[in-house]
């Protein structure tokens, strides 16, 4: 199954026939393009980054993406990462396939990215604000805010 569903990346979401008897059971009678589109994509990619001993907690994409950031010291995720928020339909599967081989030993929770890729297109881009919340609070909580609040309570 994992096999197939990895495969199917090399397509468009929902163009492989050999992964419909995977998702098509999760679909039901779903008449949006959307949304059958989010569902192959999410089962591809986590097919992709699924590992038997996957150690930690699932993380939203957005903390995932800073722990990365955090761990690797790449200046360049940040830069991914905001050209992931800024993604279109169609640009948004080929920004998610890099993020995700990018996030190879980061655990995703990948229910959440589904219900979030799912309301991706609200006119406040709700969702794309969320991860960067998620993403820019975990990079806070690791610099070093603490002496620097502290110096501004002083001077107050």
């Amino acid at each position: 199954m994992r096999a197939v569903l990895r495969r199917s990346l090399a397509f468009d979401p929902g163009a492989f026939p050999a992964a419909y008897p995977y998702v098509e059971p999760f679909l039901k009678d779903e008449d949006s393009h959307w949304r059958r589109q989010v569902h192959y994509l999410v089962a591809a990619l986590w097919a992709t980054h699924w590992k038997a001993a996957r150690t930690g907690i699932a993380l939203p994409i957005g903390e995932a993406v800073a722990q990365h950031q955090l761990l690797s010291g790449s200046a360049s995720t940040e830069r991914r990462f905001i050209a992931l928020l800024d993604a279109d339909a169609d640009e948004l599967p080929y920004r998610l396939r890099q993020m995700v081989a990018l996030l190879k030993d980061q655990a995703i929770d990948f229910d959440a990215l589904l219900a979030d890729l799912l309301r991706w297109h609200a006119p406040d881009k709700r969702i794309q604000n969320q991860w960067a919340r998620q993403f820019y609070r975990t990079l806070q909580k690791d610099t070093d805010l603490p002496e620097a609040s502290e110096t501004e309570e002083e001077s107050i």
